[in-house]
């Protein structure tokens, strides 16, 4: 049939060492050791399984699996729920000197080399989506319009979409779909009662999307942040 060298691991196998090195960040050396193969049978396994594990989408009930932001927004306004956005960074080696595009990488926010994502969760924190890496120093909100989120909500059904302030704007722009935290009317001397007010505004809609971070960090604790053409490593 094909050429090539074929697996030294069935399936089975190649799926578990994948799964050992994304939760517990065991080196390719060591999987090696436990499966009795050579380090690359384990570098090649993980390379074929964990596109495999990405494409499976979210499944977030009996027949229902999301693969795309455009099928998490529809989700999200056939069930009425609110959607919560927010983009995390993971830091990354810094470039081969000479990379043309090395600078983009430092984020502007952790002043480190980085590339960031977007994830999407639902109102009790589970995880719909995960967007491909981009570049550390590329905006928040730049990546959501990137990955076609204003187009999106714009001809898509209603929904509600909980973000912080680094997507102000995209309420505006989207007709009023993404809900972010109150602009600041006074930044010098502002009343009493101002400073109450937005305070006890901003903790309310602060307490709404706190469980995005509890799928940011389930995400993280399973080291399973994508990385694309935009990491660093290469």
């Amino acid at each position: 049939m094909g050429a090539g060298a074929k697996h030294r691991l069935v399936f089975v196998d190649r799926l578990l060492a994948t799964l050992v090195h994304l939760r517990h960040a065991v080196t390719h050396d060591v999987l090696a050791c436990w499966f009795s193969v050579d380090r690359s049978t384990i570098t090649r396994a993980i390379g074929e399984v964990r596109p495999l594990l990405a494409e499976g989408g979210c499944t977030i009930s009996p027949g229902v699996r999301l693969r795309t932001l455009a099928e998490v927004v529809d989700h999200l306004g056939t069930s009425g729920k609110t959607g919560i956005i927010d983009g995390t960074e993971i830091r990354v080696r810094r470039p081969a000197a000479g990379r043309k595009d090395r600078d983009k990488f430092i984020s502007g926010k952790s002043k480190q080399n980085a590339v960031k994502t977007m994830v999407v969760t639902d109102g009790d924190g589970r995880v719909l989506f995960c967007s491909p890496a981009q570049h550390g120093s590329c905006a928040d909100i730049t990546h959501a319009r990137q990955l076609g989120l204003v187009r999106l909500l714009e001809s898509g059904p209603a929904v509600e979409i909980l973000a912080d302030a680094g997507y102000q704007g995209l309420g505006a722009q989207t007709g009023g779909p993404v809900v972010t935290p109150p602009h600041r009317k006074f930044k010098k001397n502002a009343p009493d009662w101002y400073e109450e007010m937005h305070e006890r505004q901003r903790k309310a809609h602060s307490s709404r999307r706190i469980r995005v971070e509890h799928g940011i960090a389930h995400l993280k604790n399973w080291r399973a942040l994508p990385a694309t053409s935009a990491t660093a490593n290469t």
